[in-house]
């Protein structure tokens, strides 16, 4: 199948966007990037993407004839998207330049040699204007894409080739890690005391599916050859509004003051933490929309709410730990519960399985373990541990009580409660309250009914985290991968998690009781390494510790698949 379209860049943020817009409105499409193909194709599988009218090809577009060499027959392709850049702060000017200035001159170049043209789509950037590039007050990447941009259109002009220029902001997506997504680290990390700029600066976005939509719909339109639009959501608040909002959805303080950027420039780095590059994209300036507004109007685009964007691309940021792990749950995010704003992952309403983590982890424990298992999962980051926002008073029984029976409200289905270590206690304590709403549960390394000493022991290794051991040392002292313990960094974990184990502790005996109370099927499971003091243990996992669910996933899995072949089926 011969395509009709190709995207340079096609594993990238909005190139592979555009791929799956082009491939849903059944355009035949080559892909070409560089690295493997799995990179996107991977990707769109993910998205339920058919890739039946896709074809990758390997190319680099800052060599001459752009390196597609071996490449299928593309001499009917049609309309040609440049996609691809170098995004990067700290590049020097020779790298930037390569792919953002020479290889979108050489993608020019190759689209003015097909004899089917209809447009080359080129993206460019929202900072382009406003005077000749300057590399060394605006750093290589902003000066090469606006070097990038004039080389274009005069190349264009001197070739006859009908271009658009596309000028997106800030373009906010999955797996988007680079410039705003640095703030929203270090507002979620308590890194952020002071905000640079001043209650006029604009750092406007937008949403990447929306860019790929409007992507795909210009060449289509005989009007936009010639043109340039700018693409941005004029509704994007200013910047400490938007710091507010994010902070707020984030369950996290809000920088209470600003520091002109002027000033930021002429403070250390190591003391500011800002990149320099950063900074020019801090501003008032506003930009020319209405050309771009009302071509989305015509074409029937609609922006999304920016609120619900920035919204939904803050929790992917977390959920991936601003890229540092592998993201666990389609659904996943922040919602309120019993007065934390909790992370919560998977089924809200008809899980079979619900999963409470232990100490010092968080949902994403039982990622493996989920992978594993034959029906849909509810996980939840507990209050005050994890993602999740303190309640009032996480380390109380009743509170925590309080929690889970909300979290557990929608819930229409009899699942199988699973507990680990300290998250047995809201296991049991649910189960016991509400024994009509539950088929079974499984009391996974409970630590009510292991030796204090081991609690001591745990509570020391928090003490240690609280006085600065790094949470890689941490990992390889508890024997968990180090992504385990990433959100300890947050401002006030580290307590909290100390607080939860002597929480913990001192509910043994009443947790110890409502075991002998409890009115529905209990699986107790431990590691062979991992034994019990109080009681047996109805299944033990040989060579696993305290954490079987991270050393062992399968028997895990296993063993909740059991619990629930043999729990009462239907919904209370």
């Amino acid at each position: 199948m011969t395509p009709d379209s190709i995207v340079f860049g096609g594993a990238g943020l909005i190139g592979r966007s555009l791929v799956a817009e082009l491939l849903r409105r059944d355009r035949t499409v080559a892909a070409a990037l560089r690295g493997p193909a799995d990179r996107l194709t991977g990707w769109l599988a993910g998205q339920g993407v058919d890739t039946a009218r896709l074809t990758v090809v390997s190319a680099d577009i800052a060599v001459p004839g752009l390196g597609l060499g071996a490449a299928p027959d593309l001499g009917e392709v049609r309309d040609v998207y440049n996609s691809a850049a170098r995004f990067a702060f700290g590049l020097e000017a020779a790298q930037a330049r390569a792919v953002n200035v020479t290889g979108a001159v050489n993608v020019a170049d190759w689209a003015a040699a097909r004899g089917s043209l209809r447009r080359l789509v080129h993206v460019s950037g929202y900072r382009v204007s406003g005077g000749p590039a300057d590399y060394r007050r605006d750093g290589a990447y902003e000066a090469s894409k606006r070097e990038g941009d004039a080389a274009v259109r005069a190349r264009a002009r001197e070739l006859g080739v009908p271009l658009t220029v596309v000028n997106p902001s800030t373009v906010v997506g999955e797996d988007q890690f680079i410039g705003l997504a640095s703030l929203v680290r270090d507002l979620w990390r308590g890194r952020l005391p002071l905000l640079p700029g001043d209650r006029e600066t604009f750092l406007p976005v937008v949403d990447v599916g929306y860019l790929a939509r409007f992507m795909a719909e210009v060449p289509g339109h005989e009007e936009t050859a010639g043109e340039a639009y700018w693409v941005l959501d004029d509704a994007t608040p200013n910047l400490p509004e938007l710091v507010g909002l994010l902070a707020a959805h984030l369950g996290v303080r809000a920088p209470r003051a600003a520091v002109p950027v002027s000033l930021v420039r002429r403070l250390p780095r190591a003391l500011t933490g800002a990149d320099p590059e950063t900074l020019s994209f801090l501003s008032g300036d506003r930009y020319e929309t209405a050309p771009a507004l009302a071509f989305a109007e015509r074409a029937g685009l609609r922006m999304p709410p920016v609120g619900t964007v920035l919204r939904t691309w803050a929790d992917g940021l977390v959920a991936t730990g601003f890229g540092e792990r592998a993201r666990f749950g389609e659904k996943a995010g922040f919602q309120d519960v019993a007065g934390s704003r909790t992370w919560v992952t998977g089924e809200r309403e008809s899980p079979q399985y619900v999963l409470l983590h232990g100490l010092p982890l968080d949902a994403d424990s039982w990622a493996r373990v989920a992978g594993e298992l034959d029906g849909p999962v509810l996980a939840a980051d507990l209050p005050g541990l994890g993602r999740s926002a303190p309640a009032r008073s996480a380390e109380e029984p009743e509170e925590l009580e309080e929690w889970t029976r909300d979290l557990l409200e929608p819930v229409g289905t009899r699942p199988v409660l699973v507990g680990h270590s300290f998250g047995c206690g809201p296991v049991l304590r649910h189960a016991l309250a509400h024994p009509e709403r539950v088929s079974g549960v499984v009391l996974l390394a409970p630590a009510f009914l292991q030796a204090p000493s081991g609690w001591l022991t745990r509570s020391a290794v928090g003490a240690a985290v609280l006085l600065g051991t790094s949470p890689a040392r941490l990992a390889g002292r508890l024997g968990v991968p180090v992504d385990a313990l990433a959100d300890l960094r947050r401002p006030g974990a580290a307590r909290r998690v100390i607080e939860a184990m002597r929480a913990g502790h001192a509910a043994g005996q009443e947790l110890r009781k409502a075991l002998d109370r409890i009115g529905v099927p209990v699986t107790v499971v431990t590691g062979s390494a991992d034994p019990l003091v109080t009681g047996e243990a109805d299944v033990v996992i040989e060579g696993a510790g305290h954490y079987p669910q991270l050393t062992h996933p399968r028997q895990v899995a296993r063993v909740l698949r059991e619990a629930v072949a043999r729990a009462p089926r239907g919904r209370w």
